[in-house]
């Protein structure tokens, strides 16, 4: 049974590198039965936003990724922190520090000068004197001296930090605030983590983690450094490459599940597998198959993927989403006909929107190169004999195929092409000339809704006086 965290800092917002961590923290939680938790590491009051924490909430809300216990914060957690720093002072096994800014800036240009890395020189690790008057002292942690820190990482197998490599480094500020390692070594014990997966930008942290688990002899949890998200040129994420606030997804019309069956891929795999439900995830996924090299950002895929999910989830679960768009379809007769035209083509939210928004909404112009191409002096002709069709057989076109089943035989009649016949009557029903087919389109509105458009047309574009001012705005 696995225990796991996602841990940010409300210093920004969520980004998908961040949730794509959570995923792989809740999935392998779930899957073993065990718990997934929040915890909101604000401790860095100069930083900290409200808007941010309130975003990170509303994401995990949004993706369904529930926290098994009541999100944890940090910055309520300081008596516990007061506590544990008091026992290693207690203990012997952390100091005070009387080092100035002054001192300590000279070690590190004495040190880099000699090409060494900088690193505290243990001046205070065993003092016994007056403490300097005028310093408020900060408190570090006796870091080993010899040896090695190791640990069997999930994902990049067998890590070894010689004790060069971590000093005596501070657990508490001159101000009494506890730092970052200490703090989280601190509460992933107390809330009981057995496996934490993190980025693996963290990796250097981990020996330091360690320091503060052996000295207070807590145990170490497994750990998981999971390689970044690059985009496709192989360089950092940007925001412009998709590196943006998760609810951004949102706002340009993806699904959650298609932005964490995206992510799921973004480093793990089953197989060719491309698809997979939340259900799947649970059942497949294992933290030690993560992939040790960096993955790529791809928009294609995510879009693709976005398609599928708007196509295969409910026209119920449509008519929700699409609220939020100001796209209200609820009271509609012809909604589940409408969504099912529509969705087809559709990638995002967004474009689904304005798909039936291109249907619903009234056309205000219509498109000139569609009507130069396709409207000739014969057409008006035409579409009023072809509404005399419509209205006659009124009472018995509900579905497309009815329709089809009277306009085929008009097309033949006339010794028409098809073209000759639809794109008049897309231009005239939607202002252009991309629509879906004619026939869904006029079902969807109606046959009395499709007359009174057609007409409009006739009496606004379709006459031989715009003809002709279209042709000559068309050759100037």
């Amino acid at each position: 049974m696995a225990i796991t965290r996602f841990a940010p800092s409300p210093t920004g917002y969520l980004h998908i590198g961040g949730l794509r961590t959570a995923l792989y923290s809740y999935l392998w939680a779930k899957k073993t039965k065990g718990e997934f938790k929040l915890r909101i590491e604000d401790t860095d009051q100069a930083r900290n936003s409200e808007d941010a924490v309130k975003a990170i909430i509303e994401a995990f809300d949004w993706v369904g990724m529930d926290s098994d216990c009541e999100v944890e914060y940090q910055s309520k957690r300081g008596d516990l922190y007061t506590k544990y720093i008091n026992q290693l002072l207690d203990e012997g096994k952390a100091y005070k520090c009387y080092m100035s800014k002054d001192e300590l800036q000279a070690l590190r240009e004495t040190q880099e000068a000699n090409k060494q890395t900088p690193r505290y020189d243990g001046r205070y690790r065993d003092f016994t004197g007056t403490p300097p008057e005028g310093i408020e002292p900060v408190i570090r942690i006796k870091a080993p001296l010899e040896g090695k820190l190791e640990f069997e990482d999930g994902v990049k197998g067998s890590m070894s930090f010689g004790a060069d490599q971590v000093d005596d480094f501070v657990i508490a500020r001159s101000n009494g605030a506890p730092t970052y390692n200490f703090v989280v070594a601190v509460d992933d014990h107390l809330m009981a983590m057995t496996d934490v997966l993190r980025g693996d930008d963290h990796l250097t942290n981990t020996p330091k983690q360690m320091v503060v688990y052996n000295a207070l002899g807590f145990a170490i949890p497994k750990f998981y450094h999971i390689p970044m998200i690059n985009n496709p040129q192989g360089k950092k994420l940007s925001k412009r490459d998709g590196a943006m606030n998760v609810m951004d997804y949102k706002d340009l019309g993806y699904l959650p599940e298609a932005l964490l069956n995206f992510l799921v891929r973004l480093g793990w795999s089953n197989g060719d597998q491309e698809i997979f439900s939340l259900d799947e995830m649970l059942e497949l996924f294992d933290p030690n198959n993560i992939n040790k090299s960096a993955s790529a950002y791809n928009e294609e895929k995510l879009l693709w993927l976005n398609g599928h999910y708007i196509k295969n989830v409910t026209n119920e679960r449509l008519i929700k989403e699409l609220k939020f768009f100001d796209c209200e379809l609820h009271g509609h007769d012809k909604k589940e006909m409408l969504l099912d035209l529509c969705k087809e083509r559709a990638n995002t939210l967004i474009e689904l929107k304005q798909a039936i928004d291109n249907i619903l909404a009234v056309p205000l112009s219509y498109d000139k190169k569609g009507v130069k191409k396709f409207i000739k002096e014969t057409t008006v002709d035409m579409l009023e004999s072809y509404m005399v069709i419509l209205k006659e057989h009124k009472e018995t076109l509900h579905l497309p195929v009815d329709i089809e089943l009277v306009t085929k035989p008009f097309i033949e009649t006339n010794e028409l092409k098809f073209p000759q016949l639809f794109q008049p009557i897309r231009i005239s029903l939607t202002g252009g000339t991309q629509a879906p087919s004619v026939y869904d389109v006029i079902a969807v509105l109606g046959v009395e809704e499709s007359i009174k458009r057609i007409q409009a047309a006739i009496r606004q574009n379709f006459n031989k006086s715009s003809l002709e001012t279209c042709g000559k705005e068309e050759d100037a």
